[in-house]
């Protein structure tokens, strides 16, 4: 049983790392960095995060939900400056693991979790799909989509077909499920962009090659005096919670499977942050739980790949950081071949298959309430960033669930010549207290009122503070039953 075990393990880290390699250097070259950086987080991710306590199968690599946030960073601060950045955050991770409040995201709306992966995949969309024609794409989001416009006219044809090309290879090569379970698809269609680049020496941009050894840049001291710049602080902190929510919230996402394994969350918050301060040090990119693999196979959760793959122990996900360290360091010139637009149609196709669209179609069908959470979180999520996107989402769920359960109801009984009785019952607060107050107001003025609040379960300040003043209103006619406690 046990070599049972060693070598579905050891086929499933090989699927993975197959998987992973183009996803990598993907990212990388989205983020404005070297793809040898890209290669080291997931080597990271496999041989540091794969050993540590936490979601047992989960596969950790480069943050696909900050690619934009750290583009911006080395524009802004440079290069060397990303080393420090991520070192930072992956220190302000361990501690609010230390706090356990990693806890908290399973308490997450599933529409949120929905919407932040939708968000993720149209944020890749609308970034790469510049790249797959060798244009350049603008900063901010929205200028992103609104860019779309003008785009036809400043693509290369040739670097177009390319990564045209390597969509529908993905496509296709998905859909044979034999052939895909033995090379997966994104290994395929990146290679054969590759070779008909090389055989008919088509005029793209290829991946800039520079060693996995020169890519390395430990933060030296002047780097770390940047952190008590402002901006860097922010920074700092938006790719802690960044990274966090992508990890988390995918971890939720991945729970919510049938064949998904239940999270330690706190556990792995600081797994994440011990990986995000090793790739620090490294001056390699920022890591999360690597939901954009799940996406290729089109399982929705990052454990996916590796349990259809037959993984069985977090063997798996060590072995894939192995195989990605043996790659960079022995066949690094392999990556000057691949074309960027061939890298941009992955990500393209990657972030099209994150978007949730089936789960949203039956949200507008039997819940549109969750559904517009769902689609104002993606939206947010292209506007500004991941983190901002998150927190709208979970406001705008807690705002609904709020109005669903804040029902009052007021009922009268004449009793003559004693005047009328008033009950208010359910959940009194300020989100009904428009309702509250239009039922009291029609109320005749030259009846004696006695209004009963023994049926209220909840009263808040606000509706309190307006029932006392309707009361001072109405003088004497008022006789309430009970406190009005909020």
């Amino acid at each position: 049983m046990l070599r049972g075990v060693r070598k579905a393990d050891l086929f499933a880290s090989f699927v993975v790392f197959l998987v992973a390699l183009p996803l990598c250097v993907g990212i990388a070259v989205a983020s404005g960095v070297p793809a040898e950086l890209g290669l080291i987080t997931g080597i990271v991710g496999g041989l540091v995060v794969g050993a540590l306590p936490g979601g047992s199968l989960q596969v950790s690599g480069p943050a696909a939900g900050l690619t934009v946030l750290v583009h911006e960073a080395v524009q802004r601060y440079g290069v060397a400056a990303l080393g420090v950045l991520v070192l930072a955050a992956g220190l302000v991770q361990l501690g609010l693991g230390a706090l356990r409040l990693g806890r908290w995201f399973r308490a997450v709306s599933v529409a949120v979790v929905h919407g932040m992966l939708a968000g993720i995949g149209l944020v890749l969309v609308a970034g790469q799909v510049y790249a797959l024609g060798d244009a350049a794409a603008p900063a901010g989001g929205l200028d992103r989509l609104a860019g779309l416009v003008s785009l036809p006219g400043e693509v290369d044809p040739v670097a177009l077909s390319v990564g045209g090309a390597t969509m529908v290879m993905l496509l296709l090569w998905g859909r044979w499920r034999r052939g895909a379970r033995l090379v997966p698809a994104p290994l395929v269609a990146v290679a054969s962009a590759a070779g008909a680049t090389w055989v008919f020496d088509l005029d793209v941009r290829r991946v800039q090659v520079q060693g996995l050894w020169n890519a390395v840049r430990v933060p030296e001291a002047a780097d770390l005096g940047r952190l008590t710049e402002v901006g860097v602080i922010g920074t700092v902190v938006a790719f802690a919670l960044i990274a966090s929510a992508e990890s988390l919230f995918g971890a939720a996402a991945v729970d919510r499977l049938p064949d998904g394994r239940g999270t330690d969350y706190d556990r792995e918050l600081m797994a994440q942050g011990a990986g995000n301060a090793v790739c620090g040090v490294l001056g390699a990119l920022p890591m999360t739980t690597f939901i954009v693999r799940s996406a290729v196979a089109g399982a929705g959760g990052a454990v996916s790949e590796g349990t259809r793959a037959g993984a069985r122990t977090k063997v798996s996900r060590v072995l894939h950081g192995v195989w990605l360290l043996l790659f960079a360091t022995a066949l690094p010139g392999v990556l000057g071949a691949v074309p960027v637009a061939a890298l941009a149609g992955l990500l393209v196709y990657v972030g099209g298959r994150l978007v949730p669209w089936r789960e949203t179609r039956k949200l507008w069908r039997g819940q549109r309430a969750e559904a517009v959470v769902l689609g104002v979180t993606a939206v947010a999520i292209v506007a500004g960033n991941l983190f901002e996107g998150v927190l709208v989402g979970l406001a705008l769920a807690v705002a609904k669930t709020a109005w669903e359960i804040s029902h009052v109801h007021v009922e009268t009984e004449d009793r003559g010549d004693t005047g009328l009785v008033v009950r208010v019952l359910g959940h009194a607060t300020f989100l009904r207290l428009p309702k509250l107050l239009d039922a009291l107001d029609a109320l005749p003025r030259d009846r004696a009122v006695r209004l009963e609040l023994g049926g209220l379960r909840h009263v808040d300040h606000a509706c309190a503070a307006a029932l006392e003043g309707w009361a001072a209103a109405r003088g004497q006619a008022l006789v309430a039953s009970n406190r009005m406690t909020s």
